[in-house]
C-alpha cells in the first residue's frame, strides 16, 4: 500500500511538472471580465431586455420573428414558471382576456401559484447536488426537508442574496448581531426554520465526524461553481492552469468549511418522544425476554462450533482469540476483528447442530423474536454546525488528496476566491465569506445568477458555461444585456420573481420559434434571439404532464421522496419528489428520469444535455404507466367530448397539446381513429407520442 502511495505521488509530481511546462500562464484577475463592475443604469419604463437587445439586432440586420399566439406563449410559460400545462379554462380566458395587461396578469398568476417553488427548486438543486440516495451520505433520511426549505423560500420570493446566505451561514440576514441602548451587544439567533437550509451543506458530507473532509471539500467546490461560477476543483491538486487560482486559494477556501461536523436535530415533540420511550421499553422488554431463552437454549451448541472453528487457528491466535476483549491490546483486537469472520457462527450452523425437538423451538423462538418491531425512529434533521475544537486546528494543503496526509509544510488560512485585501474574519468564517459573496458590489454574484436563471427560461445562458465564467470561456455576445439585467436584478434587491418576471415579458421571450430563410442565414444559432429557441422539456415535465392528464396528478407540496412505480397509482405526486440519487451496487435514478437526461445528484449540473434516444421514443411508446396514462386520459376524453370524435380530437390537442387542431391534423387523427372510433385511449396515446408533446415552441 505504502509503495502504491509513492507511485501516485511520484505519478503525479512528474504529470504536475509536464503541465506546468507545457500550459500558459493564468489569466490574472483583472483579465477576468465578469469581475468588472456592472454598469450604472437607471431603471426605466421599457423592458430591461428588449431595451438592450433590439438595438443589437437592428445593428445586425436581423430581422426579429413576430410574437407568438396566444396558446402558444401560454403553454410555454405555464411550462417554464409552473412546468404544468394550461387547462382549458386557463387557456380560454386569456384568449379572452383583450385588456392591456393580460399577459402580466397570467405571468403573476404563475409566478404567485405554490408550483412555482416546485418547479425551480428542482432547477436549483439539479446545481446543488441534491439526491435523496446516496450510501455514503448520513444526512440522507431527512434530506427532502432541505429541498422543502427551498420550495418554501422560492415561493415567498426570498431574495436571492437571502437565498444563497442562508444555506452556507443558516442566517438569512447579514445582520447577526444587536447593540441594546445600553451596549449590550447581543447574538441573534437563526430562523428556526433556516436550520433545513444547511441542509446544502450536510448533504456533503460522507460521515458525521466529517474526518475524511468530504463536506469541507463538497462546500468549496459546490459554492465556488454555483454561486462564483469558477472551476475551484481544477486548484484541488495543482494551480488553475488557466485562472487565477492557486493550490493554496483551493485549500484556503476549503478552511472555511473544515470546522463544520454533522449535527442532529430532534424534530419531535414532546409527547412523540415520551410515546416512543414507552413503545420502545415495551418492545425492548418482550424481545429481552425471548433473547434470555433464545440465548440460553443455543448456548451449548453455539460453544461447541465456536470451540471447533477456533481449534484450526494457529496457536497464538487461539490465545488472542479466547482472551476477553477488556484485556486485549490495540494490536490483537485488530487481529480478533480480522478472525470474526472465520469464527462467526450463524443461526443456521447452530440449528442444524440441534435435536430435531429442540430446533422446532429454537426456530420458533427466532421467529417470535423477529416479529417484534421497534417502534418507528423520531424525526430528526441533519444540519451542520462549528466544532469549537477543529475551529482552532490548522488547515494545510492536502498535497496527495489524502486528508490523514496533510502537507504540514504548507498550512493555509481561511480565505476564498477574489478576497479583497485586509479581510477579517470576525463576524466568523462562512459569515465573512458569504456577506462578500452576497455584496451588491460584487458583480460576479449578480452575473451568474442572471445567466443561469436566462438559461432556464432560453435553454442556454447569455453566457455559454453556467458554472464557468472562467478565462478559458470566453466573452459573452450580449453581454450588454447580461450586465444591464444584472444591475437592475442588484437594484431590485435581488427579486427573483422579478427577474423571471422580466425575462418573460420581454418581446425576446415571446416571439415564434419557427424561423424564416433570412433570419437562418443571418442568425443560424439564434445568438441574438431574433427567435424563441425550441426546448425540449425535462424529464419531469413530461412525468407530470402524462400524469396530469390521466386526472392523477397529486399537487400536494412537501414530504418525504417517493419511490417510482412501473403501474399508475390512483395519485402520483410530481415528479420534483420522485426519489433520485446513486449507489455503487444498484441503479437509484428511476429509469423514467434517466432515460430523459435527469441527473443523480452525484455531481453539479449547470444544464442538462438533452439527448435523442431509441428509449426515449419507446418508452412513451411501450411503457405500462404510459399506456395506463393513456387509459385515463381516453375516459377523460370521452367525457369531455361524449359522442362527437371530432370533439374529443379538439379537447384532446387542447389538453395535449395547448391548441387545436389544423385541418389536416383533423383530417390524419380522424382517419388514424376510424377502425375503433370509440377507444379515446389510442387517440391519447397519439397525443403522447406526437413531438410536440414533449417540446416548447
Amino acid at each position: 500500500m505504502k509503495l502504491c502511495r509513492c507511485l501516485i505521488v511520484l505519478f503525479a509530481a512528474v504529470v504536475g511538472s509536464v503541465i506546468s511546462k507545457a500550459a500558459p500562464s493564468p489569466a490574472t484577475v483583472d483579465a477576468l471580465w465578469a469581475l468588472d463592475p456592472l454598469p450604472d443604469v437607471q431603471l426605466g419604463s421599457g423592458n430591461a431586455v428588449d431595451s438592450v437587445l433590439e438595438p443589437e439586432l437592428r445593428a445586425r440586420g436581423i430581422e426579429a420573428a413576430p410574437p407568438a399566439d396566444r396558446l402558444t406563449f401560454l403553454r410555454r410559460v405555464s411550462f417554464d414558471l409552473i412546468g404544468l400545462p394550461p387547462t382549458i379554462e386557463e387557456q380560454e380566458a386569456f384568449v379572452s382576456d383583450t385588456s392591456a395587461d393580460a399577459y402580466e396578469k397570467v405571468i403573476d398568476r404563475l409566478l404567485s401559484s405554490e408550483q412555482h417553488g416546485v418547479r425551480y427548486a428542482r432547477r436549483w438543486l439539479d446545481v446543488l447536488r441534491y439526491a435523496d440516495v446516496d450510501d455514503r451520505m448520513p444526512a440522507a433520511s431527512s434530506i427532502h426537508l432541505w429541498r422543502d426549505w427551498m420550495i418554501r423560500a422560492l415561493n415567498r420570493n426570498l431574495p436571492y442574496d437571502a437565498f444563497v446566505r442562508t444555506q452556507i451561514s443558516g442566517y438569512e440576514s447579514s445582520k447577526r448581531e444587536e447593540v441594546s441602548a445600553t451596549g449590550f451587544r447581543r447574538r441573534l439567533s437563526p430562523r428556526p426554520d433556516s436550520q433545513f437550509a444547511l441542509g446544502f451543506l450536510a448533504r456533503g458530507a460522507s460521515t458525521r465526524s466529517n474526518d475524511d473532509h468530504a463536506l469541507a471539500i463538497s462546500a468549496a467546490e459546490t459554492v465556488s461553481s454555483a454561486f462564483l461560477g469558477m472551476t475551484l476543483h481544477c486548484a484541488k491538486c495543482h494551480d488553475h492552469m488557466y485562472d487565477p487560482i492557486l493550490q493554496k486559494d483551493y485549500y484556503s477556501m476549503k478552511a472555511l468549511f473544515d470546522p463544520l461536523v454533522v449535527r442532529e436535530v430532534p424534530l419531535a415533540t414532546a409527547e412523540q418522544i415520551i410515546e416512543y420511550g414507552d413503545a420502545l421499553r415495551v418492545a425492548n422488554a418482550k424481545r429481552d425476554a425471548l433473547e434470555q431463552e433464545f440465548t440460553a437454549l443455543a448456548k451449548p451448541y453455539f460453544e461447541r462450533l465456536f470451540d471447533e472453528r477456533v481449534a484450526m487457528l494457529p496457536a497464538e491466535i487461539q490465545a488472542v482469540i479466547r482472551k476477553p476483549e477488556a484485556l486485549r491490546t490495540a494490536e490483537e483486537v485488530k487481529i480478533a476483528d480480522d478472525y470474526f469472520p472465520i469464527v462467526r457462527i450463524d443461526s443456521g450452523p447452530i440449528g442444524d447442530a440441534m435435536p430435531p425437538e429442540i430446533r422446532r423451538r429454537y426456530e420458533d423462538l427466532r421467529r417470535q423474536r423477529d416479529a417484534i418491531r421497534l417502534p418507528e425512529s423520531l424525526p430528526s434533521f441533519l444540519t451542520v454546525e462549528e466544532d469549537s475544537q477543529r475551529l482552532q486546528q490548522v488547515s494545510y494543503v492536502l498535497g496527495t488528496g489524502e486528508p490523514d496526509r496533510p502537507d504540514k509544510g504548507q498550512p493555509v488560512e481561511p480565505g476564498f476566491l477574489f478576497q479583497p485585501a485586509g479581510t477579517l474574519f470576525r463576524e466568523g468564517r462562512r459569515e465573512t465569506f458569504v456577506d462578500w459573496l452576497t455584496a451588491p458590489d460584487n458583480a460576479l454574484f449578480a452575473r451568474v445568477a442572471v445567466n443561469r436563471v436566462w438559461q432556464w427560461h432560453f435553454g442556454k445562458g447569455l453566457h455559454a458555461t453556467a458554472n464557468d465564467f472562467g478565462s478559458l470561456t470566453g466573452t459573452p455576445k450580449l453581454r450588454a444585456v447580461l450586465d444591464r439585467l444584472a444591475a437592475d436584478f442588484v437594484t431590485n434587491g435581488f427579486d427573483m420573481k422579478w427577474l423571471h418576471k422580466t425575462i418573460v415579458m420581454s418581446q425576446a421571450y415571446q416571439r415564434v420559434s419557427i424561423p424564416k430563410p433570412e433570419q437562418l442565414s443571418a442568425d443560424p444559432n439564434n445568438d441574438f434571439y431574433g427567435r424563441f429557441p425550441l426546448q425540449r422539456l425535462e424529464a419531469e415535465a413530461i412525468h407530470d404532464s402524462i400524469v396530469m392528464l390521466a386526472g392523477r396528478l397529486d399537487l400536494e407540496l412537501y414530504g418525504p421522496s417517493f419511490g417510482s412505480s412501473r403501474e399508475l397509482p390512483a395519485t402520483v405526486r410530481r415528479a420534483a419528489y420522485m426519489k433520485r440519487g446513486f449507489h455503487p451496487q444498484r441503479q437509484e435514478l428511476p429509469a423514467f428520469l434517466d432515460t430523459f437526461d435527469a441527473q443523480d445528484g452525484r455531481d453539479s449540473c449547470p444544464r442538462r444535455e438533452e439527448t435523442v434516444t431509441a428509449p426515449q421514443a419507446l418508452w412513451l411508446m411501450n411503457n405500462t404507466m404510459v399506456n395506463q396514462a393513456a387509459e385515463a386520459f381516453g375516459k377523460r376524453l370521452n367525457q369531455l367530448g361524449q359522442d362527437d370524435l371530432s370533439q374529443r380530437i379538439r379537447v384532446g390537442y387542447r389538453l395535449a397539446l395547448g391548441r387545436e387542431p389544423g385541418e389536416n391534423e383533423m383530417a390524419l387523427a380522424l382517419d388514424y381513429m376510424k377502425p375503433h372510433p370509440d377507444d379515446s385511449a389510442k387517440l391519447a396515446w397519439m397525443l403522447f407520442n406526437l413531438d410536440e408533446f414533449i417540446y416548447i415552441r
